[in-house]
């Protein structure tokens, strides 16, 4: 079924943002997934080419261009050139509408100049130790006193966390009986604030998690982005696009997964012909054809939705559960014809299952997904 999604400028897009992959991201995934973490000079390169920040105004060093279609092409791209990794998608699509829309024109000057140029890594720290997807329950405080904010708390599960230079967090602030929180901007340097050391993961070894620890993080009062004591109202204003990246980069890691399981089931033989030439094997891949054709439908309506400022914090939330849920099964039913050699680390589909599966973990757990798309069922809403 062809997409109607894209125009010829964002096809031009693509075509840059591959080029620049291939050349500056594929020869070093292997390196990258032993560090742990992207290398520096990448997200430079990034930032120099346009790739970082571009929906910042150019008045701050960005080009101005607010089109969820381009930052839906990174997503595939990405996926397509098997580098794993949360580099583009969280600065430019987590990130981003915090800085933009929550800051004052002081802040902007001091943050997005470097930020669309790749010179600051960004992170956003709302997980806690005891607070995931219940982000009411978070613990970390940030107390005034005088012109400064006093914060306490450890974060953790965070994406960019050691190598972060700027980390919006979500503390609590006390307004509204106790029960306000902010969101404060931290930059690295800062008495107190401790970055850890990359997590070992099982997935996504190549992008950088860690844990934040504040101890007694002394920062301006000026670096509260958005109104004090609602910054948990942001946080969920900006889950809808945060969900709905998570969907395009799961319906691409499917239909990625599909076009390898084609090519080699074309090729690889059993029983004297082609794996392909079996009818199970068939019917396998066109079950496989059409669940992810009829995903590519729904978030491709969910990104001009987005675009429209009408997609619905309902429906981001269904899109996150359903395109992940089947991103897993889909790459599972796709290992699985490759037989032993789906298990090896260096046949792509190997390194697609084990990363897709936190998917259905962050940005918030596919359950409370389900929960919040029910609640607003059964509410009528």
């Amino acid at each position: 079924m062809r997409r109607t999604l894209y125009t010829e400028e964002h096809e031009a897009f693509r075509s840059a943002f591959r080029t620049f992959l291939e050349r500056e991201a594929v020869p070093f995934a292997d390196v990258w997934e032993q560090a742990g973490a992207v290398d520096r000079a990448f997200v430079k390169k990034a930032g120099r080419q346009g790739f970082l920040g571009f929906e910042v105004p150019e008045a701050f060093g960005g080009i101005g261009v607010r089109d969820f279609r381009y930052n839906a092409v990174m997503a595939e791209e990405i996926v397509q050139s098997g580098t794993a990794g949360d580099t583009f998608t969280l600065h430019n699509d987590i990130v981003a509408p915090y800085l933009l829309d929550l800051t004052t024109t002081e802040q902007k000057k001091r943050w997005l100049p470097g930020f669309a140029g790749g010179d600051l890594v960004t992170a956003i720290a709302m997980t806690e130790p005891g607070a995931g997807s219940d982000l009411a329950a978070i613990r970390t405080t940030a107390r005034r006193d005088g012109d400064e904010l006093v914060l306490d708390g450890t974060k953790t599960f965070i994406t960019n966390g050691s190598s972060c230079d700027l980390v919006i967090v979500l503390a609590r602030t006390g307004e509204r009986d106790g029960r306000g929180t902010s969101l404060i901007v931290v930059e690295y340097g800062t008495d107190g604030f401790t970055r850890g050391r990359p997590m070992r993961k099982i997935g996504r070894k190549a992008q950088d998690t860690a844990e934040l620890s504040f101890d007694g993080v002394r920062v301006p009062v000026g670096n509260v982005i958005g109104e004090p004591g609602r910054g948990l109202a942001s946080c969920k204003a900006n889950l809808p696009r945060e969900r709905l990246s998570i969907a395009v980069l799961a319906v691409a890691a499917a239909e990625r997964a599909l076009d390898l399981a084609l090519r080699y089931t074309r090729e690889r033989e059993a029983f004297g012909a082609p794996l392909a030439h079996l009818q199970s094997v068939r019917m396998t891949l066109a079950e496989l054809h059409t669940e992810v054709t009829v995903a590519h439908t729904y978030v491709d309506r969910c990104v001009a939705e987005l675009n429209q400022d009408e997609l619905s914090a309902e429906e981001a939330a269904g899109a996150k559960y359903w395109t992940t849920d089947l991103q897993c099964s889909v790459i599972d039913r796709c290992l699985q014809l490759f037989g032993g050699y789906g298990y090896m680390e260096e046949y792509p589909i190997a390194r697609m299952w084990r990363d897709a599966r936190v998917q259905r973990i962050y940005g918030g757990a596919n359950e409370v997904m389900k929960d919040l798309v029910g609640r607003s069922l059964v509410a009528g809403e």
